[in-house]
């Protein structure tokens, strides 16, 4: 028999494995749950509770059934006013009302149904990260790398930046545009004719953010939705966040109302391991799903840039500063929220841009990219609304399958 450790043993105790179910019991996500599919080795931490469905129990139907009005229902009793620390134990938890078909079977059809609208959920996502990577992977040829200036600078023909492009060369139009040498600078080697600016010179109008109130008032009467740092993530994935709705004088709004093409700067927040400095780019598709005018929080910087063809060149820029850890030199306040020095950055931090036909042409590029992920993200918000309708009505026999699974055939056709 093979020897067996005793820090082996409890890591094999609390490994999880396919079909497991994670609850955490403490924070301020005591009740929200993760379904475990095909886990790398790993194990669960202390705040969570790891539960295995019985023999007769389909844990995918449990898992979805902890998502549900019903559960969430208990949750809250349970934990009532906690607000400061809410935690619940696993044995507590383990007692929530519990409605199901005692069929496994038909459990494992109203699993199959809702699965199948997540997996197109995710298969979106995944969509919308490739979509970023091929714009980012455009922005870095042309203008970090200069391939096509090497290129041509070598006597090749510039060839495209992804592989997925078809044709394995830039088509010549494209290629005339750049150069075909360097020429010293400030930063070193950049390609001839091009500039060395700062933000400063690229941006029109730089406004700070207005979080408004809670409540319309006769001075605060306009509806808006409002840009917070926590829903920059989201929102650079092409989705729409859960951006609060807010309540702004209108002349507020006259100066902060986002259009097409504007950036939003976070400049305020961030962590110890994480700068401040990430950016949104809004567009008219993105516009077009919200209920409100849009707006961003006094967290946040709002910029115009002074030409459109800057904006996704700008987006992008920033983008790659912000991977880079670049905006780190520029915070400011050792402890509690961090800062972004936003005006001296704009004025100092220098970068090589090229002629405004040039860009024009990576405003073409990227923007197909951009719009895809717009759709993408909009139907996955759809599929997501539907998966939530059906929830509640599948769990409680108030939908018939076959029904179910008629509309969920319409929803991802």
């Amino acid at each position: 028999m093979p020897h067996v450790t005793a820090d082996e043993a409890t890591t094999t105790k609390y490994e999880l494995h396919d079909g497991d179910i994670v609850l955490a019991r403490t924070g301020a996500s005591t009740g929200a749950s993760a379904y475990v599919k095909t886990p790398p080795k790993a194990v669960f931490a202390s705040y969570l509770v790891r539960l295995k469905a019985k023999p007769t129990f389909d844990p995918r139907f449990l898992a979805y059934y902890l998502r549900s009005a019903d559960f969430w229902t208990f949750i809250r009793g349970v934990l009532g006013d906690k607000s400061a620390q809410p935690n619940a134990s696993a044995s507590t938890m383990t007692k929530a009302p519990l409605r199901a078909p005692s069929d496994k079977e038909e459990q494992r059809a109203i699993a199959h149904i809702l699965a199948t609208l997540d997996d197109k959920i995710e298969l979106n996502r995944r969509m919308n990260e490739t979509l970023e990577a091929m714009a980012r992977a455009l922005f870095n040829s042309w203008f970090v790398d200069f391939d096509p200036v090497r290129a041509k600078a070598e006597g090749r023909l510039p060839a495209q930046a992804s592989a997925q492009a078809g044709d394995p060369d830039l088509p010549k139009p494209i290629a005339d545009l750049f150069p075909d040498s360097f020429e010293d600078s400030e930063l070193g080697e950049i390609p001839k004719g091009w500039e060395i600016k700062v933000l400063d010179d690229l941006s029109g109008l730089v406004l700070g953010g207005d979080w408004g109130v809670d409540e319309p008032t006769p001075d605060h009467s306009v509806r808006t939705r409002c840009i917070r740092g926590a829903d920059i993530p989201t929102l650079q994935a092409g989705g729409v966040g859960k951006m609060p709705l807010r309540f702004l004088k209108s002349s507020s709004l006259e100066k902060r109302r986002l259009l097409d093409g504007d950036l939003v700067v976070e400049i305020s927040g961030g962590s110890p391991t994480q700068s401040t400095g990430r950016p949104v780019l809004v567009s008219e598709r993105l516009l077009q799903r919200l209920d409100a005018p849009l707006v961003c929080s006094n967290f946040c910087r709002l910029l115009k840039p002074k030409k459109r063809v800057y904006s996704k060149f700008v987006y992008l820029w920033l983008r790659a500063l912000y991977s880079a850890d670049e905006f780190l030199q520029f915070e400011n306040g050792t402890t509690g929220i961090k800062n972004l020095a936003f005006t001296l950055f704009s004025s100092r931090y220098k970068l090589c841009t090229p002629p405004d036909g040039l860009l024009a042409e990576f405003e073409a590029q990227v923007g197909a990219a951009f719009s895809r992920q717009q759709s993408t993200a909009a139907e996955a918000d759809i599929l997501a609304a539907l998966r939530d309708t059906l929830l509640p009505k599948l769990i409680s026999g108030e939908l018939r399958l076959k029904d179910a699974d008629r509309f969920v055939s319409e929803g991802v056709a």
